[in-house]
């Protein structure tokens, strides 16, 4: 299991709300960090690799943030299947600069 987000610390801006994105309490933001972490280690099971390393992959695409966390809206009425399916479909063609 992934045990923390490096990356994630910090957005809360203290009144709740998410820097640069439309969130309107501390429940949303954590809605968001827990919807992260399922798609990331649905991610890695997908991948057969380590939730740390898919989350570290991520990241350095900067997909965390702009993509899991600023898309939950659309992706969160997904099936995680179909969410851990485009991750890894949207890390690999970031990685191979498609």
């Amino acid at each position: 299991m992934l045990t923390g987000l490096t990356g994630l610390t910090g957005l809360e801006d203290g009144e709740g709300s998410v820097v640069g994105m439309n969130v309107v309490n501390k429940s949303d933001v954590h809605k968001r960090i827990h919807f992260a972490v399922m798609a990331i280690e649905s991610g890695a099971r997908k991948l057969g690799v380590l939730g740390q390393v898919m989350h570290d992959r991520l990241k350095a695409q900067d997909l965390i943030h702009n993509r899991l966390i600023a898309m939950y809206d659309n992706l969160h009425t997904q099936s995680l299947d179909w969410v851990a399916e485009d991750t890894v479909t949207t890390l690999k063609n970031w990685e191979a600069g498609i």
